[in-house]
């Protein structure tokens, strides 16, 4: 009898949870943040479930950014994209050119009607993902720039007081460090197009591609090749490593382990790498952070430089239920609080500049040394049309392309001329490409 009685109040109450987990609306997530990253990710999404009880937001590992952007193209075609994908900032071309596919972010909240000020977003970082009629397309999130690191142990030995702020300097104090003993190495790369000729191009007004870098249309081409500057860097490099005052430790990140060893004493690759050779290199020696070196022959006074990482781009095909649901969560992810508790932890930079301001007022700068290099550095000026970035089609292709032809001029197979030379050939080729694609 008792439990004839309980029955009606057991299944009142089942069908209360689930009307209640129903009324949630599910909010998809891709992003290609593993490890630390990624469970950072799902806090920040457990944090936004927890502040209301309209919308669900499921983050989804998908691999890496390229990965990510393959399975995004390939679920919108079926028809299952997810209403929010993480795609890296060389995707951007590739995203606009999506006729159909994204929901560009300024509209989203227009239609909305949810509160949103790209004036609010740090000018280096709101340029890359801004139209050129000056709409923002995709949400930033995770952005960073290429800084320099330098061991400091090796340079007391070496007697070196104070970090290069040329290139010239840098040349000089890689050959001391290795000519003393120093260090077996002076300096090494991660991301070589990325470091050494995109951020090159930037911090030295000097352009890496026509139509503003892409920015002002797809038949943009490759003109790297055609700056003394940048071929002189590069044709220096080549020969610093016949002494080992460079040294190539491959493409992507792998350079980065011959500093984290102690083998190199100086490093350049993304500021967001902060964390992880402070972990590597505990209890084997100090490690500082100081800006990328500029060339005093191009310039007098260093540009900005250009970032890295990624954003958030919102796909077509959702219900009016769930957009209502991503913008407020887009909205929620740009908030000071929660951008400067992802930069702190991660080594990325705040992406607004109330972000950086809660950071500087609790002293975030002041017990991290180094960690307001790469926003300084980004902040530099006005980003102009050698400095907003890249906006070119097929780029991952051509960072490959670029990887190839750097190796041949740093084993000596053909001069930095050459290299780059063909490098802008054959990326020009992965442009005009690019360029038919989109026109059909």
């Amino acid at each position: 009898m008792r439990l004839v009685q309980l029955l009606p109040f057991v299944a009142v109450t089942a069908l209360s949870l689930s009307t209640s987990a129903q009324a949630a609306t599910t909010i998809t997530w891709w992003h290609a943040m593993e490890g630390a990253l990624g469970e950072k990710v799902n806090a920040i999404a457990d944090e936004f479930n927890a502040s209301q009880d309209e919308y669900v937001v499921k983050p989804v590992y998908k691999g890496s950014y390229s990965d990510n952007l393959t399975a995004t193209i390939a679920a919108f075609r079926a028809g299952q994209a997810p209403a929010i994908t993480q795609v890296f900032e060389v995707g951007t071309a590739t995203m606009m050119s999506a006729k159909g596919a994204i929901y560009p972010v300024y509209q989203l909240m227009q239609d909305t009607g949810t509160p949103f000020d790209p004036d609010a977003f740090l000018p280096a970082v709101k340029s890359y993902y801004t139209s050129s009629d000056g709409h923002m397309l995709s949400m930033p999130f995770n952005s960073s720039t290429p800084v320099l690191y330098y061991n400091q142990d090796a340079f007391a030995k070496a007697g070196i007081e104070t970090p290069p702020r040329t290139w010239a300097e840098l040349g000089r104090d890689a050959h001391k460090l290795v000519e003393s003993g120093a260090a077996e190495c002076g300096l090494t790369t991660a991301w070589p197009s990325w470091t050494q000729l995109e951020n090159f191009s930037a911090i030295n007004d000097l352009p890496f591609a026509t139509q503003a870098n892409g920015f002002n249309g797809s038949d943009a081409r490759l003109v790297f090749d055609q700056q003394p500057a940048t071929v002189a860097h590069i044709q220096d490099l080549a020969e610093w490593q016949k002494s080992h005052a460079f040294e190539y430790g491959g493409r992507a990140d792998s350079g980065t382990k011959r500093f984290q060893s102690g083998r190199c004493a100086m490093l350049t690759t993304s500021s967001a790498s902060r964390a992880g050779i402070q972990e590597a290199a505990k209890g084997k020696f100090g490690f500082a952070i100081a800006p990328l070196p500029y060339d005093a022959e191009a310039v007098s006074q260093p540009r900005n430089s250009i970032i890295g990482g990624a954003s958030l781009w919102v796909m077509q095909g959702q219900s009016d239920t769930v957009y209502q649901g991503v913008a407020e969560f887009l909205n929620f992810l740009s908030s000071p609080a929660v951008q400067a508790d992802w930069a702190s932890f991660t080594g990325y930079v705040p992406i607004t500049t109330a972000a950086y301001e809660q950071l500087k007022a609790e002293g975030f700068y002041t017990k991290t040394p180094g960690a307001s290099v790469a926003i300084d550095q980004l902040t530099r000026g006005t980003p102009d049309d050698n400095g907003r970035g890249l906006r070119l089609g097929n780029m991952p292709q051509i960072r490959n392309i670029i990887a190839e032809q750097l190796e041949k001029a740093f084993n000596g197979s053909e001069t930095a001329a050459q290299a780059l030379t063909t490098a802008a050939k054959r990326g020009n080729a992965e442009l005009e490409q690019f360029e038919r694609s989109v026109s059909n």
